[in-house]
């Protein structure tokens, strides 16, 4: 239960959530301030999390707060025109993972976090609906629109991946 706990904690949890945090917001400057946000609100709570049976559990609630609570603070959004990836998109298909990530940008920011959760993350309904303060019912209603609505601009091809 000291300092040193929450270090080593952090160095580990930090990549996973840095990358959860990209997923949400698109931006990896954006994603890496609230990883550093997240860290520093489990840390003032260290003691009574680490009493939990999951930090982690308990980090991706801090996690979810911080962006969504960026989401409803941010009355002036700017718009990324062009957005270059930092991390490898896989060999075989690069030009998919830029679409799906352009998709994702265009869908809300609840219906982003619903389905991060639940396909990325691979959280359980359950899960998703105690992080996010809604009922089961809701994440599944949610889960299905967000789908529908992702697979629709993919569909469609209402956008378009830059070279």
């Amino acid at each position: 239960m000291s300092d040193a706990d929450f270090v080593e904690y952090a160095r580990a949890a930090a990549p996973r959530l840095r990358r959860t945090a990209f997923l949400l917001c698109h931006d990896w400057h954006l994603a890496q301030d609230f990883t550093q946000t997240t860290l520093a609100k489990l840390f003032v709570h260290w003691r009574r999390i680490q009493r939990r049976d999951s930090p982690d559990a308990y980090a991706r609630k801090v996690l979810l707060r911080v962006f969504l609570d960026h989401q409803r603070r941010s009355s002036s959004r700017e718009l990324v025109v062009e957005h270059i990836a930092e991390a490898a998109a896989p060999e075989d298909q690069p030009e998919l993972r830029l679409t799906l990530l352009e998709a994702m940008g265009r869908i809300s920011a609840r219906d982003r976090a619903i389905l991060v959760l639940r396909y990325w993350e691979d959280q359980s309904v359950e899960t998703v609906a105690d992080l996010l303060g809604i009922s089961a019912g809701t994440v599944k209603t949610q889960s299905a629109r967000g789908l529908t609505r992702l697979r629709r601009l993919l569909h469609t091809g209402a956008f378009a991946v830059h070279d």
